[in-house]
């Protein structure tokens, strides 16, 4: 044998093993598709919605509108927070091809969606839906909880309301699975700092009058109203000030408020009031860029949940590109291994339950004097850290923990 053609041919084939591309790392699709699935004409609209889908295309166009020469398409959907059209839209939109869904919506579409996704491996990124079960008893492999939860949002009010009251409790909960969340986390956190429930009430989401439920809660014995209409909260909140609540002595509680819903109520109703939200404007120089950068395109500042659209849209881009592969398991083992650090948060990572923790803050709404112009809403009270905002691992249901 020739050594020199054994030299020169082991040579060519390194070359051409250093310049060939991994097997796995391959975008297979012409395009990337992600679709925003939320509900874009009903009560939630304002905080998700057309926001949410804007958000998205923020993402994308930090990215060029493409990765590694295959165009970003962002698609929009609305379920109208109808589960099996949510399942429906969904299933359609992996069929023609769509890698990842954002923002989910309302927690009933969402724990629907949860379902497809779990059995076709598809993205799933959620910044709308809040209950527990979607990184607890329903988890699934593919699919994150990025925004808001339960848990987290309740437990952080009610300790902050109860360091310095220890006055009864009445519930105005929406009939929902969100609701039903946040109700139950706040009684065995009530009952944990020694508190107590006077009542509690169900309201259908797209109540228009409140007036039998806040008289129930006036004549109940309660100190602490808990307003947990997520949808509806501007409704309830507004005609609670209406019957001078506060004036008798009544401490009003928004067990889930945002930015959009103050707007919506107005400093008057709301001032004083304690809020957890995962983003506001001014948490950051880059928050504050991002959300001016939004404001105008969308003449609004963007709630929690658009932030955490742009987010996670955000990250999974960039886990794609960094893969350069759209394979859903190459994707998300890519986005658990990042840190989460951007305009929404700076302090994120994606947990074995797929929830993504990150800091919370607690802040109190501001009065009309203190506020300083149009969308100065609130001021930081406390920032609340991963470790302490969300559910001990120890205490998931979630079957991925501890595999």
């Amino acid at each position: 044998m020739n050594p020199l053609r054994t030299t020169s041919t082991a040579m060519l084939l390194t070359v051409l093993a250093l310049a060939a591309p991994a097997a796995h790392a391959e975008i297979k699709g012409d395009v990337i598709r992600v679709g925003v699935l939320t509900d874009m004409n009903g009560v939630f609209a304002t905080a998700m919605g057309p926001g949410s889908v804007e958000a998205a295309r923020m993402a994308a166009e930090e990215f060029g509108g493409r990765i590694n020469g295959k165009p970003i398409e962002i698609l929009q959907a609305d379920h109208q927070n109808k589960p099996d059209l949510a399942a429906s839209l969904a299933r359609k939109w992996f069929s023609d091809g769509v890698q990842a869904i954002a923002d989910g919506g309302s927690s009933g579409a969402a724990l629907a969606v949860q379902e497809l996704v779990r059995g076709n491996g598809k993205i799933f990124l959620i910044s709308g839906a809040g209950a527990n079960q979607l990184t607890d008893e329903a988890c699934a492999p593919t699919s994150v909880q990025w925004t808001q939860d339960a848990y987290s949002t309740a437990t952080a009010v009610v300790s902050g309301i109860m360091q310095t009251s220890k006055e009864p409790w009445f519930f105005i909960t929406g009939d929902y699975a969100f609701g039903h969340s946040i109700e139950a986390t706040a009684r065995d956190r009530i009952a944990a700092l020694g508190g107590k429930v006077a009542g509690s009430v169900k309201a259908q989401l797209g109540t228009p009058d409140y007036s039998s439920f806040l008289l129930q809660a006036q004549s109940s014995g309660a100190k602490i109203l808990a307003i947990n209409v997520a949808g509806d909260n501007a409704t309830a909140i507004k005609q609670a000030e209406e019957f001078g609540l506060a004036d008798q002595g009544m401490k009003i509680v928004p067990m889930s408020f945002q930015n959009v819903d103050i707007e919506a109520v107005g400093l008057k109703a709301t001032r004083g009031d304690l809020i957890v939200t995962s983003f506001f404007e001014d948490v950051s120089p880059a928050a504050r860029k991002f959300s001016d950068a939004f404001y105008v395109r969308r003449k609004a500042m963007p709630s929690q949940i658009q932030a955490g659209v742009y987010s996670a849209v955000r990250h999974y881009l960039q886990a794609v590109k960094d893969t350069d592969s759209d394979d859903s398991a190459t994707v998300m083992a890519k986005m658990k291994t990042t840190p989460v650090s951007d305009a929404y948060t700076q302090n994120g990572r994606i947990r074995e339950d797929q929830r993504m923790v990150h800091d919370l803050y607690l802040v109190q709404v501001k009065t009309p004097g203190e506020s300083k112009g149009p969308w100065d809403f609130v001021k930081l009270v406390a920032t609340i850290p991963p470790d302490q905002a969300f559910r001990p691992l120890d205490r998931s249901k979630c079957s991925l923990v501890g595999k």
